[in-house]
């Protein structure tokens, strides 16, 4: 059977909950959905969470929260898949990128104080980190750290930043469901979370997502947004607000209950896979396997990416793989490298070295909760050859 580079971890348990709703004529807006939010909430351990269709609606919505506007600014990182950014855009707004961690990928912390302290001062200091064309310029409104591969962002330094200068913390934790930063829990790090059940992922609903907030107001109105603008006191078809259809279906809150009351297992199998890639890597001096940070307490496997050091080539080592029959993937295409942010905001190779590094060389191996030893053998036995 060949390897696929990733699989959903799905049991009777998860088809008998949607046969079950398929069997109401409530397929939209029922108990499910209300069930899902409450025990997604017990389990993060924060007082709101409200469903919605995708992780970046998700991330739109939060977007909204924080007030930016036409020409705003929201700091976040150029390393990440290109949703995190595109939320930032939805509403108009500018994301100023600031480069990575070059061990863990994710936003470094140093960089975003100096960014807040220079945009926030303006002029000349403010320049160096706006893109190349960017319009009419608003006001720094919020970080948005991403983090990448269920390893938590260094959030301390981040939210102390945040706190100096008065912004908004929206933490991207759309690829790290159930990890923890020095014993908490993403999800609690910032003024709201977001979370992402995609197929690939950690759990899934299929299609999917979840905000989770402490603030009453956020959640009040992302519940107004996901559901075309109409708030708890509207009458049928009436819109307080400019809204969306951003909602969670009933089938997928059946599947989200019933993964969520696996999580805890669902990460630990993702750990032992890991755990194995790990040791079989150990001797192959041209992977750079995964390093984790002091401060995680808990990383929550969202995929293996190794590093390919020179004088290896990635590509080649990618297309050597494929012809084996192993899938693999380039892991990230840096945001700013995409076709339509070079078009609108002018950036060039160079600009972020860090991330330009990482995207060169980051390779995501095939990888889920229900990979055999077997297989991953197969695959380094394949990626051995390929390096060869």
């Amino acid at each position: 059977m060949p390897i696929p580079m990733s699989s959903p971890d799905i049991t009777e348990a998860e088809i008998a909950a949607v046969h079950q709703v398929l069997q109401t004529n409530q397929l939209s807006i029922g108990p499910q959905i209300v069930a899902f939010e409450q025990a997604m909430a017990r389990y993060i351990g924060t007082p709101h969470a409200v469903g919605v269709n995708s992780g970046t609606s998700g991330l739109h919505l939060c977007c909204i929260a924080t007030g930016a506007r036409d020409g705003d600014l929201v700091i976040t990182t150029p390393f990440s898949f290109i949703a995190s950014a595109n939320s930032i855009l939805y509403e108009r707004a500018i994301p100023i990128f600031v480069d990575v961690d070059p061990v863990t990928g994710n936003i470094d912390p140093n960089l975003v104080a100096e960014a807040v302290t220079d945009l926030m001062r303006g002029g000349a200091a403010a320049t160096r980190w706006l893109p190349r064309h960017h319009g009419s310029i608003g006001t720094l409104k919020a970080i948005m750290p991403v983090h990448a591969f269920g390893q938590p962002a260094d959030m301390d330094p981040i939210n102390a930043v945040a706190a100096e200068y008065g912004l908004w913390v929206i933490e991207d934790a759309c690829e790290a469901i159930g990890a923890t930063y020095k014993g908490r829990k993403a999800g609690t790090l910032g003024d709201a979370a977001v979370f992402a059940f995609y197929p690939n992922k950690q759990m899934t609903t299929g299609e999917g997502g979840m905000i989770v907030t402490h603030h009453d107001d956020w959640a009040a109105l992302f519940r107004s947004l996901r559901n075309q603008g109409r708030d708890v006191f509207d009458a049928w078809l009436n819109h307080t607000r400019l809204g969306y259809n951003y909602r969670l279906d009933e089938l997928s809150a059946a599947l989200g209950v019933t993964q969520l009351q696996r999580i805890e297992e669902l990460i630990a199998r993702r750990a032992q896979v890991a755990a194995w890639y790990h040791e079989q890597l150990a001797d192959l001096e041209l992977i750079e396997r995964p390093q984790l940070r002091p401060y995680t307490t808990h990383m929550s496997w969202f995929v293996y990416v190794v590093r390919i050091l020179p004088p290896a080539d990635r590509n080649k080592v990618m297309q050597r793989l494929a012809t084996a029959g192993i899938p693999s993937r380039p892991y990230f295409t840096p945001i700013h490298l995409q076709p339509f942010y070079r078009e609108r905001f002018g950036y060039e190779r160079g600009d972020f070295p860090v991330t330009e590094q990482l995207g060169d060389r980051s390779l995501a191996l095939p990888f889920s909760s229900v990979m055999r030893e077997e297989q991953v053998a197969e695959v380094v036995h394949h990626l051995r050859a390929a390096l060869r």
